[in-house]
């Protein structure tokens, strides 16, 4: 079983954590091509180009400046720790144990517009690029296109590792968009929360995103390896709704 998630907007470039267990990204050289674009653009063309107030595109501006493929070694940090947001504060990596975080590296990866395919210990470098975002690679007209064969072969290679054909979406529409369903052959299942609204459900962005990291911490602190395993998720109020499921979507109520 293999998860997907989501980076978010917001990252952090300073974590008190040790573990030496540490990877660096299987697309550092594409990373570095998108870099070698992005460092040259100016404040305002960032601010443009990402639809940023002129503070954010200053800071990112920065980080363009400063960020090296030599640098992540000694400067990076795991990317389950990197990310801030509700994902990410779902999932609550700080006190995942170290059995935890290994687990994780083999049946977690988040999809990121700048660094392609991310396993959760693999060293990264704080950026903003959105992958339906404005920004487009030379020779190219989206991100998706530069993205979508690299990454769809990464998740084969990753389900061929574990000897299943599970994908557990857990990411947004914006980045599941970039796999390549087709040629990736695999049996892809969508957890998705809802509110009670009124006299049904719905989908509120804010809860949904914490949920999936909830549900990620779910599946790695309880080992499943059986879709069936993930009904029994019910934290914070949610409980699997059967009437609501259909055999690629499994929904969660509260």
């Amino acid at each position: 079983m293999l998860l997907i998630l989501s980076p978010t907007k917001t990252m952090q470039d300073n974590v008190d954590m040790t573990i030496n267990e540490t990877t660096l990204p299987l697309f550092l050289e594409k990373a570095n091509q998108l870099h070698e674009e992005l460092k040259n653009l100016t404040v305002a063309e960032l601010a443009r180009t990402m639809q940023v107030n002129p503070q954010l595109a200053q800071l990112n501006y920065e980080r363009f400046q400063q960020w090296h493929v030599r640098k992540h070694k000694e400067n990076g940090i795991p990317a389950f720790f990197s990310y801030l947001g509700e994902v990410f504060r779902g999932l609550h990596a700080a006190d995942l144990r170290k059995d935890d975080l290994l687990f994780a590296q083999g049946h977690v990866r988040i999809l990121s517009g700048f660094y392609g395919i991310l396993r959760p210990l693999d060293l990264v470098l704080p950026y903003r690029l959105e992958m339906g975002g404005r920004f487009a690679p030379a020779g190219y007209s989206h991100l998706y296109g530069f993205w979508k064969k690299d990454i769809t072969q990464a998740l084969k290679n990753a389900l061929q590792e574990q000897g299943d054909q599970i994908l557990i979406n857990l990411a947004s529409n914006e980045y599941y968009k970039v796999i390549d369903k087709k040629q990736l052959a695999a049996q892809i299942i969508t957890p998705v929360f809802k509110e009670a609204r009124g006299d049904g459900y719905k989908m509120i962005t804010i809860y949904a995103k914490k949920a999936r990291g909830m549900m990620t911490r779910f599946i790695i602190q309880n080992r499943l390896k059986d879709t069936e395993q993930l009904k029994l998720f019910d934290q914070e109020g949610y409980y699997y709704n059967e009437n609501l499921s259909t055999t690629t979507e499994i929904v969660f109520t509260r």
